[in-house]
């Protein structure tokens, strides 16, 4: 899918994670004609007009990507430029809609977004969050960097971000301790890394290619009284990883939730 901008679009910012999206529509084939980069350092962007000040033109669509203690700072010389025309979006952790609808009072829609870094690639998850219609065109947009997650309430945001975004960290762990294991067990460091790495991927292309769910991989693996079996008791033992994972998790979006408190007390 073909990334298409409601132009004249504006990047205001562009940190790591906005820079993942920009790959991600580049790698796709994406337009850049009629889009800006608005960021102070005038650091450029590769195929993108980049500046250091707002253009002098009416935007239909704006990006905020930079990080939320900014926020205040950029949001007064930016609101007179965002009008009824203009979807803002914005991926900035922990800033409510209402509090970017208080400082953005004449946006015509106002979306909210928590991509993962794997948009860069196509295959990302982004969960999107609006109380606002006519961001149909936006939709499109963000679903042409890999899966899109509707949220029908606000705070299934942190909750996705927790799963999806945070989530890249929390497997890279899982994926570093299997590696680390393999070591432990007499594996050379960077094969038994490797392999883990592979083995990640390729139980993501096998559930993707057949459809299968966890539960059925793990039962298509293990054989019964197997090697297999053995180690899943311990991963499924009332004190094993669900109960890790879940601890993880509710740490995560409970974090969020003060980002958020942050947020409104600071802007």
């Amino acid at each position: 899918m073909t990334a298409t901008f409601p132009v004249p679009a504006w990047l205001v910012g562009c940190g790591n994670m906005a820079g993942a999206m920009v790959d991600g529509w580049r790698a796709g084939g994406a337009d850049f004609t009629g889009v800006t980069v608005v960021r102070p350092s005038g650091t450029p962007v590769e195929g993108i007009r980049t500046i250091t000040d707002y253009p002098d033109e009416r935007p239909r669509f704006v990006m905020l990507g930079f990080k939320p203690q900014k926020l205040a700072e950029v949001a007064p010389g930016l609101a007179p430029h965002v009008g009824p025309e203009t979807v803002l979006v914005s991926m900035l952790a922990g800033v409510t809609a209402a509090t970017l609808r208080e400082l953005f009072p004449n946006a015509g829609a106002i979306v909210r977004i928590m991509p993962n870094l794997p948009v860069a690639q196509v295959q990302g998850v982004t969960a999107i969050y609006s109380a606002d219609d006519g961001f149909d065109e936006i939709t499109a947009l963000i679903a042409s960097l890999g899966m899109i997650a509707v949220c029908r309430r606000e705070e299934e945001l942190g909750v996705i971000g927790a799963v999806a975004s945070a989530g890249m960290a929390y497997v890279a762990r899982f994926i570093e301790a299997l590696g680390k294991g393999g070591k432990a067990l007499g594996l050379r460091p960077e094969q038994a890394e490797q392999i883990a790495i592979q083995t990640l991927v390729g139980t993501g292309a096998y559930a993707a290619e057949t459809a299968a769910s966890m539960t059925e991989i793990a039962l298509r693996v293990a054989s019964p009284k197997g090697t297999t079996e053995q180690g899943l008791a311990v991963l499924d033992a009332p004190d094993g990883l669900q109960q890790l994972v879940d601890r993880t998790l509710a740490a995560a979006v409970r974090r969020g939730k003060e980002l958020a408190e942050e947020a409104a007390r600071r802007n």
